[in-house]
């Protein structure tokens, strides 16, 4: 059987509540195109019901693979799931569906032509935020400062959690990758811009939902930490390509 053209990985840590709409919503979506695609949910440490509802649901989604991982963190979901996944373009999708799916094809040819990484992006032209409250966005340009001064000078917005890379560049990029949490997103970016791969952010609409899993105060400590690893790793020279087996 041919590799699809897409493959859509959701990293998913106790989302019970969501996954069953994000899932059907991604079926009636891929049910109307011409593209073969498959759909990855990588379960990893949930306290809930996420991975039974997962497997409930392949049931009656044929395209759907539910994989369940012992080890905590989205980064280390994300990785599994990139590095299983078959499809040309590998495009990683958060649970709760923020993006509307709808503006998925706009990260894929035709629309979008000789493109190896496109990511999705609130704060570029074109872009809307709905009913994000203030201070979240702050605190978001406050680390995308600090992400563009120490790694990725010009991108806007390296945390939505949408994402496209083509197969050549997950299988480079990611069996180097090393942060298991949040910041996993600018590890990956920071190493495929030092491969020479061109990055296009993609302005999006963006729905906030209160029920996000990133909790400020406790985790923003970590996130700053992790730029300062990524740097360190980079000196020293940890992100000298490894020859893959995937």
């Amino acid at each position: 059987m041919s590799a699809p053209l897409l493959s859509i990985i959701i990293p998913a840590y106790n989302e019970e509540r969501r996954l069953p709409n994000t899932l059907a919503s991604i079926q009636k979506f891929l049910k109307k195109q011409t593209y073969s695609a498959e759909v990855l949910v990588v379960e990893n440490g949930s306290s809930d019901s996420t991975f039974a509802i997962a497997e409930d649901i392949q049931k009656t989604f044929p395209d759907l693979t539910a994989m369940h991982i012992d080890a905590r963190g989205k980064g280390i979901a994300v990785k599994t799931g990139i590095l299983k996944a078959q499809g040309q373009y590998r495009f990683i999708c958060d649970a709760d569906l923020s993006m509307p799916i709808e503006e998925l094809n706009r990260f894929l040819p035709p629309k979008l032509k000789n493109i190896d990484i496109a990511i999705a992006s609130r704060e570029t032209p074109g872009a809307v935020r709905y009913n994000e409250p203030p201070y979240r966005h702050n605190i978001g340009r406050i680390f995308n400062w600090m992400v563009q001064l120490m790694l990725l000078p010009g991108l806007q917005d390296t945390q939505c959690g949408f994402k496209c890379f083509s197969a050549e560049v997950s299988k480079r990029v990611f069996p180097l990758q090393t942060i298991n949490g949040w910041t996993f997103d600018v590890e990956v970016l920071f190493i495929a811009r030092k491969m020479g791969y061109l990055i296009k952010e993609i302005p999006i609409p963006s729905y906030y939902d209160p029920f996000s899993k990133v909790k400020f105060m406790r985790d923003s400590v970590q996130m700053g930490l992790d730029l300062i690893k990524i740097r360190y790793n980079y000196i020293w020279g940890h992100y000298a390509e490894k020859k893959s087996t995937y």
